[in-house]
């Protein structure tokens, strides 16, 4: 039986300004690695650069929403994602 592919994906959280409502970091996958900006009152999620942003952007904004309130500047964190890249 084969297993389902997975990647696991490190973020980390380099800042949390809650007065203007948004997030900025890394996230890091395969041989990709990205920087981030969350503006979590408008809902928006920027992903740079473009090559590869496809493969991270849905799983990076479902866990950004999933894990809110538990992220800190600062700290680093992991989630799964069900494909291989």
């Amino acid at each position: 039986m084969r297993s389902k592919p997975e990647t696991i994906a490190n973020v980390s959280v380099k800042e949390y300004c809650f007065s203007k409502k948004q997030m900025k970091g890394v996230v890091e996958a395969s041989q990709f690695k990205w920087t981030f900006i969350w503006s979590f009152g408008k809902g928006l999620l920027l992903v740079s650069p473009p090559l590869g942003r496809a493969l991270i952007e849905d799983a990076l904004l479902r866990f950004l929403l999933k894990k809110d309130y538990e992220l800190e500047a600062g700290n680093e964190y992991k989630f799964t994602i069900s494909a291989r890249f």
